[in-house]
């Protein structure tokens, strides 16, 4: 039997704010003698708000008020009431998700309507987010290639590598569209980032708030930008300037890219047609940008496509929920639940294949991309697992699990790990005897997540044989 639902979602961005609705229409498809999977079968963008700048009382400080009246404004626009949404999310992202008050923000949008995720996204979790949403791994998928989602917005680069289909490396560069604003007329600098201040003396280019700054030297500091992306994409050598300007750590850059794409606001800048009109349009440095990135001739040496989202890549147009029971087989050493809102870390076919050592490492990586700004993160790490596995694997494997996910462990939450096959009681069982049964271990199976799901555990059913699940994908509208 169908049902439809509405979701929210509402993205809080370095430049912009924007908010979309959706209609979701879900269904069992499962058969009768199965275990009920209920389904988004159809999906219908019903409503896109107008792009706002996000509202800023200082360089430091989201002006929370002005940004829930713009988001209960959209919401009387669409007619739709708050008790009417069942579901979504709110993304705070990029140089706006440093400001000093953004959880207060955040906490504040939660309560307008249904059950959010609600999450900050550091630059690795927004990078990964972007791609998904500019349908990067989608398009590696089915062409079983290397795909580099480049999300450019107002402060940062978000930068997300898929391989068929799935995530293999991110970074994050403060490069951006807002971080010299300008007034329109006088060419007169109204802000500059500190970096990208460091990056012009670097240059021998002074610029100061204050200055009337001509556009030759503009073209030139966004010139330099845009060899900064062929220096973390490879085309050419590395300088001090892109240490300079990487949020978090460098690309790996061992392997092979066969597309690139560019998302996030200065992707229309890149793909659009408004790039000979008035630069600054935006009374920023964005088209500049764009301009300087299309003039790199990169398709001399990748293959360039525009994805089917460029500047709402990010904005999440659905969180849909996807409820399903866990297996027979799981382990909790006690009722816990119901935990909510958990991203889920997924670990590749690829990183599973590795060597439990080299194993470890990932999970130690892959966990530091949901990293809040120097804040730790509640993380659930998700397993393909094997069918049939020794019980001297299993310890090699519980033991691997323990030493990645240190971090996790050193918190005062739960260790979760989801399996898609069936054994979670043996391995959640090892796991705790290696903890000294001092830690909340919580192990299901049966399960099929993917990067960028959330997940809620509920509270055991079946005398405790099983738990409900609930996995909530950002589902993008586009």
């Amino acid at each position: 039997m169908e049902e439809k639902i509405i979701s929210v979602g509402i993205d809080i961005g370095t430049s912009t704010t924007q908010l979309v609705f959706s209609r979701l229409t879900i269904e069992n498809t499962a058969s009768a003698f199965s275990i009920p999977k209920i389904s988004i079968i159809e999906k219908e963008v019903i409503y896109k708000s107008s792009i706002y700048f996000t509202p800023l009382i200082s360089d430091t400080e989201i002006d929370g008020e002005a940004v829930r009246k713009i988001i209960e404004n959209d919401y009387k626009k669409a007619g739709i009431h708050p008790k009417e949404v069942d579901t979504g999310a709110v993304i705070i992202t990029g140089e706006t998700a440093r400001k000093a008050n953004a959880s207060l923000v955040l906490e504040n949008l939660s309560g307008l309507a249904g059950d959010f995720v609600v999450a900050t996204a550091g630059p690795d979790l927004e990078a990964i987010i972007a791609g998904k949403g500019a349908g990067a791994d989608i398009y590696s998928k089915s062409n079983r290639s290397v795909v580099v989602n480049l999300d450019i917005g107002g402060g940062t680069t978000n930068i997300s590598v898929f391989k068929d289909g799935e995530i293999i490396d991110t970074t994050c560069i403060d490069l951006g569209g807002r971080l010299i604003k300008l007034h329109p007329d006088s060419m007169k600098v109204e802000y500059i980032s500190k970096k990208v201040k460091r990056l012009a003396d670097h240059m021998g280019i002074l610029i100061e708030v204050g200055q009337v700054i001509s556009a030759d030297k503009i073209k030139k500091i966004t010139n330099r930008m845009a060899d900064l992306i062929e220096e973390v994409l490879g085309v050419r050598k590395v300088t001090e300037d892109l240490k300079l300007m990487l949020t978090t750590k460098d690309l790996k850059r061992n392997y092979d890219i066969d597309y690139i794409s560019f998302s996030g606001g200065v992707a229309d800048c890149i793909y659009g047609t408004y790039l000979e009109e008035k630069n600054l349009i935006y009374g920023d440095i964005g088209v500049f940008l764009g301009k300087s990135i299309k003039n790199l001739n990169l398709n001399n040496t990748f293959n360039i496509y525009e994805p089917t989202e460029t500047i709402r890549a990010t904005v999440v147009g659905a969180g849909s929920h996807t409820t399903d029971i866990s297996g027979s087989t799981i382990t909790f050493s006690k009722d816990i639940f119901p935990l909510k809102n958990i991203p889920i870390l997924k670990l590749s076919v690829e990183d599973e294949q590795l060597g439990y050592e080299a194993l470890s490492q990932v999970i130690k990586e892959k966990v530091s991309w949901f990293g809040l700004h120097n804040e730790k993160q509640q993380v659930a790490l998700a397993i393909k697992g094997v069918k049939s596995i020794s019980f001297g694997e299993l310890k090699l494997l519980a033991q691997t699990i323990i030493s990645g996910m240190a971090e996790i462990i050193s918190m005062e939450v739960p260790l979760v790990v989801i399996v898609e096959h069936d054994i979670a009681k043996a391995l959640g069982q090892t796991i705790q005897t290696y903890l000294a049964y001092k830690k909340d271990v919580v192990c299901i199976d049966a399960v099929n997540v993917s990067n960028g799901d959330f997940i809620d555990i509920g509270r055991p059913l079946a005398n405790g044989r099983v738990v409900p699940i609930v996995i909530k994908t950002l589902a993008f509208g586009y």
